[in-house]
């Protein structure tokens, strides 16, 4: 499976057959904690379709003294933009089946941005959507650290880059903190 479609396509099975059953939450590693400082603002998102969930992440960073910022998506083509958010802070409906903060506040540059995935591999390439969003953000926040959140089972080997494809930091799993 070469093609990005098989590859998401095989990728989301995996991890619906995963969620499916019981299993344990994504693992904070102490290299997550030490990358935390109070004042950072972390980014993070609402888990949809059977992705991992940055739940123990997000109290980690917020535990550290992190604020805690959200993807607002308008659609396919606008850049999301990070906005200010806190665990009993209101969402809404957004494009895609996201769920996202109300858009009434300036976005934040974020330090760290946690990042959904389909698929991963140990060169820590990531294979998203397919929109490009969090590519783009990745290069509008060079200085943020990107970490992938992910299932174990979503690691395959050898994703092939494309040009504009913006490789992760590290990716945390269930089992492991992955990096370089």
């Amino acid at each position: 499976m070469s093609d990005k479609t098989s590859l998401r396509a095989a990728a989301r099975a995996a991890r619906a057959a995963f969620v499916a059953a019981p299993h344990p939450p994504i693992r904070v590693d102490a290299r997550f904690l030490a990358l935390l400082t109070p004042g950072m603002i972390v980014a993070s998102y609402v888990p949809i379709s059977g992705e991992a969930d940055p739940a123990p992440l997000e109290q980690a960073a917020l535990a550290a003294g992190c604020t805690l910022a959200l993807p607002h998506v308008v659609d396919r083509a606008t850049p999301l933009s990070f906005l200010r958010w806190s665990p009993r802070s209101p969402l809404q409906s957004g494009p895609f089946g996201l769920r996202q903060p109300v858009h009434d506040g300036a976005p934040v540059a974020p330090d760290v941005v946690l990042t959904p995935l389909v698929a991963f591999d140990r060169a820590l390439n990531r294979l998203g959507q397919g929109a490009g969003h969090y590519d783009r953000a990745f290069e509008s926040f060079p200085q943020a650290w990107r970490i992938g959140v992910a299932w174990s089972v979503q690691l395959i080997d050898g994703l092939t880059a494309d040009p504009w494809d913006v490789p992760l930091h590290a990716v945390a799993t269930e089992l492991e903190w992955i990096t370089a």
